[in-house]
């Protein structure tokens, strides 16, 4: 994923999003992120293992790009402290009252089991 420069080697944080770029670009930039905030703490690959319940074979695993489990991300995530930005991921953008109505009718109605 390519990240847009600014004057002075700033970078254009608008550039860094997700529209438009693949589903291993989209991976690979946020283990890159990922591995930036564990970096920033100060926190080693093996203690991050150990806060997320995870083998350090696991955490080498994803920091050089290997596919691991969507849980064993969330572990990561939550033992990096950042479980509170995922409050806000795939929520639904309502844009009118219809929207707001159809978003009622869907928490109101009965999840249908799947026969096994």
């Amino acid at each position: 994923m390519q990240k847009k420069k600014l004057k002075d080697n700033k970078i254009d944080l608008n550039a860094l999003a997700f529209q438009g770029y693949s589903f291993a670009e989209i991976r690979v930039e946020l283990t890159r992120r990922l591995r930036q905030v564990r970096l920033f703490q100060n926190m080693k690959q093996q203690q991050l293992a150990n806060q997320s319940g995870l083998s350090l074979g696991t955490i080498k695993k994803f920091e050089t790009g290997s596919t691991i489990s969507f849980e064993n991300v969330l572990r990561i995530v939550c033992a990096l402290g950042l479980n509170n930005q995922l409050e806000n991921l795939f929520l639904i953008e309502m844009n009118s009252i219809a929207d707001l109505e159809k978003i009622e009718k869907l928490q109101n109605s009965k999840i249908r089991k799947r026969a096994r």
